[in-house]
């Protein structure tokens, strides 16, 4: 039965740990923005290179993907507390090693510890352990908790800067590695208790030898979809969000702009997202990652045409307001078309491939810059694959109806093989 029909397991707890798992992530997520404000600091130290530190937060993005697979899977078997305050610890340990310096102590520490043992162990497993709070509002708690990463985004790249300006960017390194330990431990200790169970739909009699599938096609085809069309939008998605401080001052603007440009596409990103999860509420997961994706793949072309400091804020304002409805209706997706007892591993496999997209996104660009020495041509790469995402998703719109919402649930069907 879904869950519409029976008594919601939605409370004001859900709610609280919602916010609480909000400001986790937005700490777990801080310290790779130090890298981000710090990209030519970093780069002067290696011959200007760009792509070295670029590659740091591209290591960061794909081995968090990777390590959400893995804990997943722990958070699973121990609980998403514990996966949450170990993955604080790595962090902190990833900030230090960085400040060891580029390349490689960076890359480890930004990949490894961040990365794998950091990020990994916080964002999937969140993720799934809040999907299990809601049932009629999971959109929106989503669109919420996935809003750390924009919230850190807007809170911290002017405070880096302005740390980074005085002492440097170890020492940046160095004091928010601290901070990380001191607010996250105590919060995850207190607040994330085991979730309510949630009911699984009704299986039609005699299907256990079938093949499941969703929009008439095998389930497992439409989630390979899925994930394709997620590394494309994030490939767009990173580029503006990991490289817009270093464009800034190619455009003769100061660093000061640069971060606080970064802010608001981050921070306009956090406050429609909140509307995006609303939206998603409604008209489902997939329908809204479709709009979102379009809306994305017009908003990059701004960029294209930006030549001064108006310009420039309005088109971040434009793109934050586009893309950043797609990754939590993503999994709102996923939890509408297949089972409650697949999402431990469907969602972080899905995140990893959204972090595949992050990383990748992030370091072609800065490869592209380094070979033709401006933007443009990673801009217009972005924009190509976000062109094929739309494709791809719209493809699985057509197959399940747009406009029908969440009435139009595609819950796995069984087939009969002949």
């Amino acid at each position: 039965m879904p869950p519409s029909a029976t008594r919601s397991v939605e409370t004001a707890q859900s709610w609280r740990i919602a916010v609480t798992a909000l400001a986790v992530l937005t700490m777990a997520f801080g310290g790779v923005w130090i890298n981000t404000v710090a990209l030519k600091d970093i780069a002067a130290e290696v011959g200007g290179a760009r792509a070295v530190p670029a590659f740091a937060s591209a290591a960061a993005w794909l081995c968090a993907g990777g390590g959400g697979i893995l804990m997943g899977h722990v958070a699973n078997r121990v609980g998403t507390r514990w996966t949450v305050m170990f993955g604080s610890v790595m962090i902190a340990c990833g900030l230090l090693l960085s400040t060891l310096g580029p390349p490689y102590p960076l890359w480890i520490g930004h990949g490894l510890f961040i990365g794998l043992f950091g990020i990994g162990s916080i964002n999937a497993p969140l993720y799934v352990y809040i999907s299990r709070w809601f049932d009629k509002r999971r959109g929106s708690a989503l669109a919420l908790i996935s809003s750390g990463a924009y919230l850190a985004g807007t809170v911290w790249p002017p405070a880096f800067q302005a740390v980074i300006s005085q002492v440097g960017w170890r020492e940046c390194m160095m004091i928010f590695a601290g901070v990380q330990i001191v607010v996250v431990l105590p919060l995850a200790f207190i607040m994330f208790r085991t979730p309510p169970d949630l009911p699984e739909p009704l299986v039609p009699h005699g299907s256990s030898k079938a093949r499941p599938q969703v929009f008439g096609w095998p389930a497992n085809l439409v989630f390979a979809m899925m994930c394709a069309a997620s590394i494309l939008c994030c490939v767009t998605m990173s580029m503006p969000q990991q490289h817009i401080a270093a464009f800034c001052t190619d455009l003769g603007l100061s660093r000061t702009v640069g971060a606080l440009t970064l802010s608001v596409l981050l921070g306009t990103a956090f406050v429609s997202r909140q509307l995006w999860g609303a939206i998603c509420d409604r008209i489902g997961g997939l329908n809204t990652v479709l709009i979102g994706a379009a809306w994305q793949a017009l908003a990059m072309s701004a960029f294209l045409f930006t030549s001064n400091e108006i310009e420039l804020i309005t088109a971040a304002a434009v793109f934050g307001l586009g893309f950043s409805g797609i990754i939590p209706s993503y999994v709102v997706a996923l939890r509408e078309h297949y089972p409650a007892g697949q999402a431990y591993w469907r969602v972080p496999t899905l995140l990893l491939f959204t972090a595949i997209g992050m990383g990748g996104g992030g370091w072609i660009a800065g490869v592209l810059y380094d070979h033709f020495g401006y933007y443009a041509p990673a801009f217009m790469f972005g924009i190509a694959t976000s062109v094929i995402n739309v494709v791809i998703i719209g493809t699985l719109v057509l197959r399940g109806g747009f406009g029908h919402g969440r009435r139009a649930q595609a819950v796995i069907t069984p087939s009969v093989p002949a």
